[in-house]
């Protein structure tokens, strides 16, 4: 019988659980997806069951459940903060320890009680380090033999970025970073100075940044600051934050903001109020400052390791603008990152390091990485849709062939509309890539707009990616290899862009929002830049085919993908999930399997008139 491993990330943010078989990776899941809570840090019983289910397993068939860090390297850490730090932090200390006292330092005996939620059986448990969970994330599923890692967060035990090697099943680790010095929580004390939620709003910050403008003498102001008082950033890219700016260490905020008020002789903004300028050319700021360290610490990787290729892990590896540039930079041959790069995939990283580094197990690769497009979740029959269908009494229209579909889809996106997706087995990280998706037609100039504020109740600043066929992408953007896991940003090509009116940068956000800058505007950023997802024919043959009509009928080879959701709700797991979503926007057509749901014939959903107080803004 095949050995089967279960890792296990939980207790702090987007808890997951990821089983492999044999270092085959079956099946992962994000708790949020189950519960519809955003970022459940709960333990993982929805996603650790179904991922069990999925192989057909119990508890019992099990050689070892991994956690994805080491509790007691985390309290030591605690413990070291406060005493360092001390008398600040006291109140901070003080609620903390209880819990630490009676639950997590006893993380066995939790994870035994959980266990028996899954049902009978004791299986092992191993505590692999959190970076090693996210490195064994990054460089195990890639495509390389021989790659450098490079994993950057917030903190996970006291590493806040690594700096490693990985060579057939072996990984060693050579620099690290400690806590309290930490890029991660520099973006993200900055994400919480400009009004949004952190470790949730860190895109949108970086979604912001492209509004700031570039020539203006007060970004580099901000920058000097930065670098001069916040931050000593040493050639290497290891930097010392100056922690009488930071309050997070010990106390329940990101940053001192009487400190940075003055600083920056700019408040901090309160949340959903008005963006100006000033907090556009921050994020800007701290984006340029972001991008420089991370250069500079792919630098020291390829100077430590001499390896061609790199691979990435970690939150900060999910700044796809970063990402799009250091790949242009050419330093290493190709790049892989983690598309679950965030502490979801410590779920999926503690398992494949138990199996290669505890078992021993020899390392494969194969010309394309082991993530199967990341498509590792639940997937529904025709069974389960029609049984929702029934439920609301909601009528559909089933198409016997999957061409027919297609092009009447690909017509009604023609027509301005947009269209709920929902088919196979759910992503695994925090992008939609095809399966849980909404689809818009990028061509509209008005799809941007209408996506943002009539289907997903969001910052209307906000950008929206492209799905391309992988045989186009070089066709639309000056990019020059695949983007499965819309991990990186690149210019729209310059034959599709349009120009700029003279004076652009005085004009206000939202007039620089809707001035039309290419013939794909609805996924093209006001900097000319998009979040491409490259589609192959062999990861995803129907949502390739879908966007292969889209091009035949339409001449164009990219369809908006936006997630499918709404503000503050997680991805839609379910069919259930997916209609309701369906029905409480402004959302035009739903496509389930081969069933085509429109909403004007569908009957209206009784007492859902609140529906939005279900979630907590993101």
């Amino acid at each position: 019988m095949p050995e089967a491993i279960l890792g296990i990330s939980a207790y702090y943010h987007d808890s997951a659980a990821a089983l492999i078989m044999d270092g085959r990776i079956v099946a992962a899941a994000h708790e949020e997806r189950f519960t519809r809570k955003k970022h459940d840090p709960s333990f993982p019983t929805n996603a650790a069951s179904y991922c069990l289910a999925e192989a057909g397993l119990s508890l019992r068939d099990l050689a070892g459940v991994a956690f994805y860090d080491k509790p007691f390297l985390k309290f030591e850490r605690l413990l070291e903060t406060y005493h360092g730090f001390a008398p600040s932090g006291l109140k901070s200390f003080l609620s903390a320890m209880p819990v630490w006292i009676k639950e997590k330092l006893f993380m066995g005996k939790m994870l035994a009680d959980e266990f028996v939620k899954l049902g009978p059986g004791k299986p092992k448990v191993l505590f692999p380090e959190h970076h090693l969970s996210h490195a064994a994330s990054a460089f195990y599923p890639s495509p390389f033999e021989e790659a450098a890692i490079l994993t950057i967060d917030g903190v996970g035990e006291w590493a806040t970025t690594t700096i490693g090697h990985g060579k057939g099943k072996d990984i060693t680790f050579l620099r690290e970073l400690d806590f309290p010095h930490s890029l991660g929580l520099l973006y993200s004390a900055f994400t919480y100075y400009c009004g949004f939620k952190v470790n949730s709003g860190e895109y949108k910050l970086m979604g912001l940044a492209p509004y700031g403008n570039p020539d203006s003498p007060r970004v580099e102001d901000y920058k000097r600051k930065i670098l001069d008082e916040l931050v000593d950033l040493r050639p290497d890219g290891s930097l010392l934050l100056n922690m009488r700016y930071f309050t997070y260490a010990t106390g329940l905020r990101m940053c001192n903001e009487a400190a940075w008020e003055h600083l920056f002789d700019l408040p901090k903004r309160p949340a959903e109020s008005d963006l100006s300028q000033e907090y556009m050319d921050m994020a800007l700021a701290i984006q340029q400052v972001t991008e420089d360290v991370v250069m500079r610490l792919a630098e020291t990787a390829k100077e430590l390791t001499g390896a061609e290729y790199l691979t990435m892990a970690g939150g900060v590896s999910l700044n796809c603008v970063a990402n799009g540039k250091l790949l242009r930079r050419g330093l290493f041959k190709d790049i892989w990152i983690q598309p679950a790069a965030g502490d979801a995939g410590g779920a999926l990283g503690a398992a494949l390091a138990a199996w290669h580094i505890w078992k021993g197990a020899e390392r494969s690769p194969g010309p394309k990485d082991s993530m199967q497009g990341a498509y590792l979740g639940p997937e529904f029959s025709y069974t389960d849709i029609k049984r929702v269908a029934a439920r609301h009494h909601a009528p559909f229209k089933h198409f016997e062939e999957f061409d027919d579909l297609s092009k009447t889809v690909c017509d009604l996106l023609a027509q301005g509309n947009v269209v709920g997706w929902f088919q196979g087995r759910m992503e695994y990280g925090p992008r939609a890539l095809g399966n849980r998706t909404i689809l818009g037609d990028p061509r509209n100039p008005e799809m941007q707009k209408k996506l943002n504020l009539k289907i997903k109740y969001r910052e209307g600043f906000r950008p929206f990616a492209p799905s391309v066929m992988e045989e186009a992408i070089s066709e639309y953007f000056d990019i020059d290899r695949p983007s499965p896991y819309m991990l990186l940003v690149a210019p729209v090509r310059e034959s599709h862009q349009m120009p700029l009116p003279e004076g652009y940068n005085s004009l206000g956000m939202w007039d620089r929002l809707y001035v039309q800058r290419s013939d794909i505007p609805a996924i093209t950023h006001v900097d000319y830049s998009a979040r491409i997802q490259s589609v192959g024919k062999d990861v995803n043959p129907r949502y390739w085919q879908l966007i292969d009509t889209f091009r035949q009928t339409q001449g164009c080879a990219v369809i908006v993908n936006t997630s499918f959701n709404v503000r503050g709700e997680p991805i839609v797991c379910s069919p259930a999930d997916a209609y309701r979503c369906f029905m409480r926007t402004e959302m035009d057509y739903l496509v389930m399997g081969d069933c085509l749901f429109a909403k004007a014939e569908q009957p209206a959903l009784p007492d859902d008139g609140d529906w939005m107080s279900e979630y907590e803004l993101d």
